[in-house]
């Protein structure tokens, strides 16, 4: 292709875009800049642009015309199932042929490999995690890369440790890029890049030194007004929202920051007349799906969604973002806040903080990379013949299913370990622990955390303020404020909650109960930890009841609140509350009997609990399970590590007054752990049957 032909490439250009977008739609520059860059330079982009700018357009666009000129087809990386369906739809409507490979198309896979193969596809979508699966690296993936006419990497700041939504997975795509055949261009694309993340990403990018040219426009959004309103309790925030819901223009999303607050916000939204669903991580693909089409047909006036509702979502008219907690940083807060009123004059942004927000990210930010030596111990148990899975290794090492994984795609794309048929193998190969990079992660978390916490307080213009946190190149000095904010305009939303819309919240998220599953199956390899158990349990004690979550709307508020005082007697209303819990309980037999679990920071709250409940309902109580002095404390998230040791963990009870079932009461729940080896306990000194109840569950 010679330049000869710039003139009738752009016509062309101009023309699949009005299919695209159409009949009156013109390619802004930098979109022609990128187009242009890739179908004829053969060059590697990144193009940063706001969230409606047109980036899709770009490498559609691109596909198409490389197509035409006889190259191969496009391969895009695409980190959600809700991007890809709308990518997927944009492509069709320009005539291009687009297939998806994901978690959600399982059954499909074989025909769209066979589709590639026979060279059918225009455009592929894949999943990140699909690069390094083993059939499809091995066998897939080298001829896309030596025949690709294009490699799209969408949503790039997943590309880099320092984004805001940093994946494991995407770590995988440097190695694709590496890979690829000579004159095979490269485009990233993203809405939520700082200097620095544009700088790694960029780098990247350059892996075997090409030159990346970067587009990097300007954030500002006319249509946002964005606002801060500060209600100190977590039950009037959700009352006052309710009371809100109908006059916000349009439909919108609400973002929760955990897929329990999310349900249960669903939940009293739709008891009070609005039609609204929760969407989180843990919704069924298919009903994903469903809901999306609902949202796009303004069927409902919300979806509740965690952070799963994010990235690509498409929907040019949405009315309204409000967030119930802040967003650990004003990164993935504008990225969110993007999704609103791309085609609309005006669209609100509600930021309803709450003081339980830093507890939330706190835990988030305790399942980051972890220390040097939990490391190294995985590069150690991992054979370098035989391959062993995730689930083999976890008793091996202490750290939980979900951070193994990621420990072990990072150490994949460093050469440490290699993902393989049946599992992971060691390469042998020396590594090294980045330290200081993670030591810097960690503060930039704390920088960012810190500045999501100024944007609550400032007083000057909010979007400025966020423009200045993305490093925008077009916040001109003089020029940043943005006139439509709260802060700008003085116009702020009546933060006063109607009393009894208070009261009748308050009745319904403060009913207490939540249901406590029990564990059914013995972590595996603990044999390799010196415990027989293995299989089913056969044991452990029956469903229990839990009085509520830390992150619940209604009672997480008030049982952070006990959990962070100092150790004493249950208050009153907690009492009434967990007598309720169990009034309500449909068990099978009731208890004749009642103990409580020593608590190591809470030792007098377990034992008045247990006391008052033996008083009330008439049990014996049979007083505290002891921990064994000698006994060492156990900390291990890991499954099989934590199990192991919990065994002989406490003093054997006297169980001479238990004639029939025990109920056994503990201050807080995580894995369910304690719970199950507690009962093992009670059970193995002669009780016919253990109840367990909690105070509250982390999750």
């Amino acid at each position: 292709m010679t330049t000869a032909t710039e003139p009738a490439l752009r016509d062309e250009a101009e023309r699949l875009l009005r299919e695209l977008a159409g009949e009156h739609a013109t390619l802004r520059d930098d979109q022609w800049t990128a187009i242009e860059a890739l179908v004829v330079g053969r060059r590697r982009a990144l193009v940063v642009q706001r969230t409606g700018w047109g980036k899709s357009a770009v490498y559609f666009i691109a596909a198409k015309l490389l197509r035409a000129h006889g190259h191969g087809p496009t391969v895009i990386v695409s980190p959600l199932l809700a991007l890809m369906r709308n990518q997927v739809a944009s492509a069709e409507r320009a005539g291009v042929r687009a297939a998806t490979i994901n978690s959600g198309n399982v059954t499909e896979w074989d025909d769209i490999h066979a589709r590639v193969a026979d060279n059918e596809l225009d455009v592929l979508l894949v999943s990140p995690e699909r690069l390094n699966n083993p059939d499809f690296r091995d066998q897939v993936l080298p001829s896309l890369a030596a025949d690709a006419g294009l490699v799209v990497v969408d949503e790039a700041h997943c590309v880099s440790d320092w984004g805001h939504d940093f994946r494991p997975d995407y770590r995988r795509i440097r190695t694709l890029i590496a890979e690829l055949g000579e004159g095979i261009p490269v485009l990233a694309t993203t809405a939520t890049a700082n200097d620095r993340v544009v700088s790694d990403v960029s780098t990247q990018l350059g892996v075997g030194g090409a030159e990346t040219l970067v587009l990097r426009g300007g954030l500002e959004r006319e249509s946002l007004h964005l606002s801060v309103v500060q209600i100190p309790e977590a039950t009037a925030r959700a009352a006052w929202l309710a009371q809100k819901l109908d006059s916000l223009p349009g439909s919108g999303i609400i973002y929760a920051l955990t897929v329990s607050a999310a349900r249960d916000l669903a939940s009293l939204l739709s008891e009070q007349g609005h039609t609204v669903a929760a969407y989180t991580g843990q919704t069924d693909a298919a009903e994903r799906e469903t809901l999306e089409q609902d949202l796009l047909g303004n069927r409902v006036k919300a979806l509740v969604a965690t952070s799963a509702l994010g990235m690509g979502f498409d929907k040019p008219d949405l009315g309204f973002v409000v967030h119930l907690g802040a967003p650990s940083s004003p990164i993935s807060y504008y990225q969110q806040v993007g999704r609103a009123g791309r085609s609309t004059d005006r669209a609100e942004v509600i930021l309803l903080p709450g003081s339980e927000d830093k507890q939330i990210w706190s835990y988030f930010a305790s399942v980051a990379f972890p220390r040097e030596h939990v490391v190294r111990r995985v590069i150690e148990v991992l054979d370098t013949d035989r391959p062993q899975s995730t689930q083999a290794l976890e008793p091996l090492v202490e750290l939980g299913r979900t951070r193994l994984e990621m420990v072990l795609k990072v150490l994949d794309v460093d050469g440490a370990v290699r993902r393989v048929r049946g599992g992971w193998v060691g390469t042998g190969e020396p590594w090294t622990y980045d330290a200081d990079r993670y030591e810097r992660l960690e503060r930039a978390r704390e920088s960012e955390q810190q500045a999501m916490i100024d944007y609550q307080r400032i007083t000057t213009c909010r979007m400025a303020f966020l423009r200045e946190q993305l490093d925008d190149p077009g916040l001109a000095a003089g020029t940043s404020e943005c006139g439509r904010c709260d802060n700008c305009t003085g116009v702020r939303h009546d933060a006063t909650v109607d009393a009894e819309a208070v009261q009748q919240t308050r009745t319904r998220l403060e009913r207490p109960g939540v249901d406590l599953a029990p564990r059914k199956q013995w972590p595996t390899g603990l044999a390799k930890l010196g415990v027989t158990l293995s299989g089913k349990i056969t044991d452990g004690p029956e469903p229990g009841r839990v009085l509520g979550r830390l992150s619940d709307l209604g009672w997480g508020q008030r049982l952070r609140s006990l959990l962070d005082e100092p150790d004493g007697p249950a208050p009153d209303a907690v009492l009434k509350a967990c007598i309720q819990v169990l009034a309500s309980w449909d068990w099978a037999e009731r208890p004749t009997a009642v103990m409580a679990v020593e608590s190591a920071t809470h030792p007098l709250l377990s034992a008045s609990i247990a006391g008052q409940l033996a008083a009330v309902g008439r049990l014996s109580d049979l007083g505290v399970l002891r921990l064994r002095p000698e006994h060492p404390p156990v900390s291990a998230a890991n499954s099989a590590y934590r199990v192991a040791g919990l065994v002989g963990a406490w003093e054997v009870p006297d169980l001479r007054d238990a004639s029939g079932p025990v109920l056994l009461v503990d201050t807080l729940t995580d894995t369910g752990w304690t719970l199950t080896m507690a009962a093992r306990t009670l059970r193995a000194a002669g009780a016919a049957s253990v109840l367990p109840f909690a105070l509250a569950s982390l999750k």
